[in-house]
């Protein structure tokens, strides 16, 4: 499975706006009526990374090459989705193919533009689509209880587990609970179970994506809206970020040059977008290594807990296959060296072997024999 974000919420609460304006592009159609997206819509997207362009400055790289993360736009969901309701069965198979999920809630109040349930309400929204997830994952999960259950009974060693495992997982969302909310009921290998055979949406990490109006930025403080759904995400352990579709799609739109003044009559940094990407990186438990030189600087992408071969693995499959050695150096020890010279003359890159587990901002150089 690629490790990529689905957007996801009801219709007509910015998910396709926040969507273009992520990929830059008009893939996703934007309209004032449900299901305007159908087949979902997919954009690989640049991961913002201050060091890298630090790092190519210092190196004088000729090229920059992000990290990147692939988002999902999946069309609205609504009440009765696991049963049908609104081609839900396709929209929730789209979830399942994602690793994680980026849930977009209405933070603003516009009478143009239609909301599905006919007033705004952010908690409420959220819980509609988690109630769906839900009742989808206990319909799985009981039809696999039906499948094992009999060999169980005859004395079926893997069939005992799975059901041991499942009947776990049916009391929690028949309380109409998420499972994520209780993974320290499960041991890792359960955790792992599930993920591989049955593929529970509630198991995905979540985060709340609050769309508001522009009166409202740079934070959304005295948004009533926003402060119910950090207060439900807080109970979660979900992070939520704030930002503004209508201002996201206006940056977009005119030329980089000119973001800056636009950002800054908003009290923002940077744009809003910036900290979903960031965050969907660190939900899909991602983190970025980097290599330098002359010819190019460049951001690259793995689980976290990767080892150095298969860091290696990333660049080439003959760097893992080869692996002899990593030199490695902090990016901040870098930076005040100066240079990856003058940090080798300093002596402050370290020789790292094949149990080496890479760190995120790690700077690399690998030595392999093919």
């Amino acid at each position: 499975m690629k490790l990529n974000v689905g957007i996801v919420g009801l219709p007509n609460v910015g998910k396709s706006t926040i969507f273009n304006a992520l990929t830059e592009t008009a893939k996703a159609g934007v309209a004032n009526y449900p299901f305007c997206t159908i087949d979902p819509n997919v954009g690989i997207v640049d991961l913002p990374d201050a060091r890298l362009e630090k790092l190519a400055q210092i190196e004088r790289s000729k090229r920059i090459v992000p990290a990147t993360i692939e988002f999902v736009d999946i069309a609205g969901l609504v009440k009765g989705a696991s049963k049908g309701e609104g081609l839900g069965n396709q929209f929730l198979s789209n979830i399942r193919n994602v690793s994680a999920i980026a849930h977009v809630v209405r933070c603003f109040e516009d009478s143009d533009v239609v909301h599905v349930e006919g007033s705004v309400n952010p908690v409420r929204d959220a819980e509609i689509i988690e109630t769906e997830l839900i009742l989808a994952d206990l319909q799985t999960v009981e039809k696999r209880l039906d499948k094992v259950i009999k060999p169980a009974k005859t004395g079926n060693k893997e069939a005992k587990f799975e059901v041991q495992v499942l009947e776990k997982a049916k009391k929690i969302l028949e309380d109409l609970k998420p499972l994520r909310s209780f993974t320290d009921q499960f041991e890792e290998e359960e955790i792992d179970y599930m993920r591989k055979t049955i593929f529970p949406l509630t198991l995905k990490p979540v985060m709340y994506v609050a769309n508001i109006d522009e009166e409202y930025l740079p934070e959304g403080e005295d948004n009533e809206y926003v402060k119910a759904i950090k207060e439900k995400a807080e109970k979660e352990n979900a992070p939520v970020v704030v930002l503004c579709g209508k201002v996201e799609q206006e940056l977009i739109e005119i030329p980089k040059e000119e973001r800056g003044e636009l950002l800054e009559a908003y009290g923002l940094s940077e744009p809003g977008l910036n900290k979903m990407i960031r965050t969907g990186f660190r939900l899909l438990d991602l983190i970025t290594y980097f290599t330098a030189g002359e010819k190019e600087a460049r951001a690259w992408t793995i689980k976290r807990g990767t080892k150095a071969p298969q860091a290696a693995g990333e660049i080439h499959s003959d760097f893992e296959r080869g692996f002899i050695a990593a030199e490695v150096i902090n990016y901040e020890d870098l930076i005040k060296a100066g240079s990856l010279q003058k940090a080798k003359e300093q002596g402050l890159l370290r020789i790292e072997g094949k149990d080496y587990i890479v760190q995120d901002g790690d700077v690399i150089h690998f030595r392999f024999n093919v």
